[in-house]
């Protein structure tokens, strides 16, 4: 029987994804990896993948601390199961613990696929030469993501201000990160991308995995390049090995 369910039947390569910073946001990778397989595959097609899902309160508290030693640890060990496990890359479901993403692709043999460079090509298609990024304050502040757009992409990336960086972090863990939506937050993230490109950013990079949850295309005055779902795409893309 030849219908679309069954075409192209070669097993796609396994995903694997280290999630839980926060589990909205991994449960967002899930979804949009799997409708991606399906519009590339088939209506009945998913993908194969593995997740170790970690608890987030001790990796959040640890962060603030500033041990990001320990965190690079914990890390390592997630990705060491989904190697032994049988993923064939790591997908790493969050921005900020991209500090340690060195560390993390240097403890398995498997690809490592770092969040930035499906943001760098995308801003590459589009033209946008210059960025703004939003994120935690780890993000914003540190130069792990800034650095690697602009050393391995070209890009200039623009933060905002210091008491929007601040408003843009507290919106990150005290809302977005337990599920919580406010308009008044959404507001309030559109009027710092509207500053953003006051100040010359041509796209918003939404830098941290739950800003998905809050900020939409339609919701803002700048071309958006959405890191979870640029990272879902660029996982897929791997999975199927350019299918």
């Amino acid at each position: 029987m030849n219908t679309p369910a069954h075409q192209g039947s070669e097993s796609p390569r396994t995903i694997g994804l280290i999630g839980g910073m926060s589990w909205e946001s991994s449960a967002e990778y899930y979804e949009l990896i799997n409708q991606e397989v399906r519009s590339r595959l088939g209506p009945l097609r998913s993908a194969s993948l593995l997740m170790f899902s970690v608890d987030f309160g001790p990796i959040e508290q640890a962060q603030h601390a500033g041990r990001w030693d320990d965190l690079a640890g914990m890390l390592e060990d997630a990705a060491r199961r989904l190697h032994r496990g049988g993923a064939d890359c790591v997908v790493l479901c969050t921005n900020t613990m991209h500090k340690v993403a060195d560390r993390i692709a240097a403890a398995v043999p498997i690809p490592f696929l770092h969040i930035a460079d499906p943001v760098g090509r995308e801003a590459a298609r589009t033209g946008a030469q210059v960025l703004g990024l939003l994120g935690t304050r780890f993000t914003m502040e540190q130069p792990f993501m800034r650095d690697r757009l602009a050393r391995d992409h070209g890009l200039q990336v623009l933060v905002p201000d210091e008491p929007d960086r601040a408003e843009v972090h507290r919106i990150i863990y005290e809302e977005l990160c337990t599920g919580v939506v406010r308009d008044a937050s959404r507001k309030t993230y559109q009027r710092i991308i509207e500053s953003l490109a006051q100040r010359g950013a041509q796209a918003v990079v939404l830098g941290c995995t739950e800003i998905t949850l809050l900020i939409q295309p339609q919701d803002s005055v700048l071309p958006v390049l959405d890191t979870t779902r640029l990272h879902s795409q660029a996982a897929v893309d791997f999975a199927l090995g350019g299918r």
